[in-house]
């Protein structure tokens, strides 16, 4: 009889990481020969030589260092704590029916609102001339994202675990840290993932908005001159902080969902 194939991988993602390298050699190679050839108009779509000019100068001048540090810092506050926020909250409001009737439609109703409509209101509470305003901005941002994805994990814990555990004499506690953080997990770091592409582009608004420094304000002041090589340059940076972080998330789901398989 002829070998069986396993077909027992349970759809197990085996990544091929040199395929995206091939498709981001591949469309760097079709920009520099439609701007060489003259297929694509510099108007358009500036030259690549023209944004390894501006990388040049970022880095020679030491201004990229200015600009990134500053949205790190604002991107690094305002996550975090939007973060560790929103996970206490969804956990409050996944463990008791009383947090949940109280905040749940509070989250509702603050949900939709698009959190850049807040930043006026918050200049006028922390000034337009400091940090406040724009961590605050993005704290909101990551906040709701997070308290969703983690109410949400923590409903679909399975009640047969929790029952066992108390069946064993497990302590509240307990069965928090060992049952329903573990099984909440994989959806509380979803949040995260999400809420970090929401904290970028909600980065870039605020910069733009009361900034002097940041990726935002390089990036509106370059589009100000019509400098695009500057400007894709800038959005070349947003890309590669965006892939940065992705992969850090990436590194800690592989760490903390060992156990999954």
């Amino acid at each position: 009889m002829p070998d069986v194939p396993f077909r027992g991988g349970g759809y197990a993602t085996r990544p091929r990481r040199w395929v995206g390298l091939v498709v981001m050699i591949a469309l760097l190679g079709l920009w520099w020969l439609g701007s060489a050839r003259g297929w694509i108009s510099p108007i358009a779509l500036p030259p690549p030589q023209d944004v390894l000019a501006a990388f040049r100068d970022l880095f020679v001048t030491g201004r990229i260092w200015d600009h990134l540090g500053a949205s790190l810092y604002r991107l690094g506050m305002g996550w975090f704590f939007g973060s560790l926020a929103g996970i206490t909250v969804g956990l409050a409001m996944g463990l008791s029916r009383s947090v949940r009737g109280g905040a749940g439609p509070l989250v509702a109703a603050l949900f939709p609102v698009p959190k850049i409509a807040l930043l006026p209101l918050f200049i006028v509470w922390f000034g337009v001339v400091g940090e406040g305003s724009k961590v605050a901005t993005i704290l909101f941002g990551a906040f709701f994202p997070t308290v969703i994805n983690t109410l949400a994990g923590v409903d679909n814990v399975d009640r047969g675990l929790i029952r066992m555990g108390q069946s064993f004499g497990l302590s509240r506690w307990a069965i928090v840290r060992k049952i329903i953080l573990p099984g909440a997990a994989p959806s509380i770091l979803s949040g995260m993932r999400i809420s970090s592409s929401i904290c970028i582009v909600l980065l870039i608004a605020a910069e733009m908005i009361g900034a002097q420094n940041g990726v935002g304000a390089y990036i509106l002041f370059a589009g100000a001159n019509y400098a695009l090589g500057q400007l894709i340059a800038g959005v070349m940076i947003l890309s590669m902080l965006g892939l940065t972080v992705a992969w850090l998330i990436g590194l800690v789901e592989k760490r903390l969902l060992a156990w999954r398989g």
